[in-house]
């Protein structure tokens, strides 16, 4: 595989991941957010677009490599600035150019294979999971931690307590003195009851 083809299969590589990524982004919000059932025509449909837009990028860098080419040519002096081309540029941007123009037909190919755009949603769907199952297991981890698993038990132990003793405690024993106070009030109440019914049968 030559240098120009290189290059094709990894802006296609790179193309293909980011399409995964902003696929995998809609199925997390789409499913989990909005409380959604998967749907992968749906899905596929997100991906075409995606391939779409990155091709779309792709062909309007071929068109500026093709205009800084044609403005390097003949051009011989020392350039003044990194994007200053001058004719010994020339092959360099026709190479970057043909490039450009290999990513864009496939990802248009790919645009139109369903395979390929059932693969990339597989792909992500399987990396949505991923990280859904890595937020349960790291919260369920912090939240069902005993304390000799926990490294930082000992030094949250002291502050732990103090929350325990200045807030918990303090509602508890607040709580506990509001019951008393109406277990009280209702048994005045009954005696009072009590004492009109007698003072009404004598």
């Amino acid at each position: 595989m030559g240098r120009t083809a290189d290059a094709i299969a990894e802006g296609v590589a790179i193309a293909t991941s980011a399409a995964r990524l902003a696929v995998k982004n809609h199925i997390l919000v789409g499913t989990i957010a909005e409380d959604g059932v998967f749907d992968m025509e749906k899905y596929q449909a997100d991906a075409r677009e995606a391939l779409k837009a990155m091709a779309e990028e792709s062909e309007q860098a071929e068109k500026n490599l093709a205009a800084l080419r044609k403005r390097a040519r003949g051009r011989h002096s020392d350039p003044s600035g990194t994007h200053d081309y001058r004719d010994r540029d020339v092959r360099n941007l026709r190479r970057r150019a043909r490039q450009s123009h290999g990513v864009a037909a496939k990802l248009r190919a790919m645009m139109e294979d369903p395979e390929e755009l059932r693969v990339i949603v597989e792909e992500a769907r399987e990396a949505a999971w991923s990280d859904v199952r890595h937020n349960l297991d790291r919260r369920l981890r912090v939240e069902g931690m005993r304390p000799d698993q926990d490294p930082d038990y000992e030094r949250m132990r002291e502050a732990r307590m103090q929350a325990l003793r200045l807030v918990d405690l303090q509602a508890l024993s607040s709580e506990q003195r509001a019951r008393e106070k109406r277990r009280k009030k209702r048994e005045n109440a009954a005696e009072k009851e009590s004492s009109k019914k007698g003072a009404k049968a004598g």
